[in-house]
């Protein structure tokens, strides 16, 4: 591919006009940028099952539509994820249920297991991503500028180690009292300005009960 590899750490794919992932992707490369092309589908797993040792990927300004991360087991220690700025309007982490009588889901078997930053800026999703903590590790999520238009009280369900959440500029209309109550070490930012909130944030302030955290309202509809 018209990639440049530095023989060691850094893959970069940037402004090559790709349409695919390369098939000739070094599995050692720690970062892999393949950003500002023309890439419309991303599978995680290519059926080898073999493991990369990427930590970083970056996939934002391409035309990727609908995404699944339910196969991504071939991504032990990746950190961060950069999805801004692609046409997202699906992004699935449910894992698929065990038939009946199975056991349960072993560690290799855990979602993403050390994704800590997950960004799906700018762009097309109506509603929070469902299986969010099904990411054990996830400590921010940016989903700023999209069309998402409520908070529901499973949206951050079993997100326990998530500390930073940005929703700015969306269309969020109303948000459950519950939405953040589990969030026990949410201590850095809820970002939501420039919403179309209209509700009593009060009762919302008060589930959080943090002593560190900061709220950003401006620019909503009150």
């Amino acid at each position: 591919s018209e990639c440049r590899w530095d023989g060691q750490f850094l893959l970069n794919c940037s402004f090559t006009r790709i349409s695919t992932i390369p098939e000739d992707i070094s599995q050692i490369a720690v970062t892999a940028d393949l950003s500002y092309n023309n890439i419309k589908t991303f599978v995680c797993s290519d059926g080898r099952n073999e493991e990369w040792m990427l930590k970083h990927l970056n996939l934002s300004n391409n035309l990727i539509s609908e995404l699944t991360l339910t196969t991504c087991i071939n991504l032990p220690i990746l950190e961060t994820l950069n999805l801004d700025g692609n046409a997202i309007h699906t992004l699935t982490m449910d894992m698929p249920t065990p038939a009946h009588g199975s056991k349960k889901y072993s560690i290799v078997d855990r979602l993403l297991p050390a994704l800590k930053v997950l960004s799906v800026e700018r762009n097309n999703l109506n509603t929070v991503p469902r299986g969010l903590g099904l990411l054990q590790s996830l400590q921010t999520v940016h989903m700023s500028s999209n069309a998402i238009q409520q908070i529901d009280p499973k949206d951050f369900q079993n997100c326990s180690q998530l500390k930073d959440i940005d929703l700015r500029n969306n269309k969020i209309t109303k948000i459950h009292p519950d939405a953040f109550r589990e969030l026990n070490k949410l201590q850095v930012v809820v970002d939501l300005r420039e919403n179309a909130l209209a509700i009593p944030l009060p009762q919302i302030l008060v589930s959080l009960n943090f002593f560190q955290l900061e709220v950003y309202l401006s620019k909503s509809a009150w």
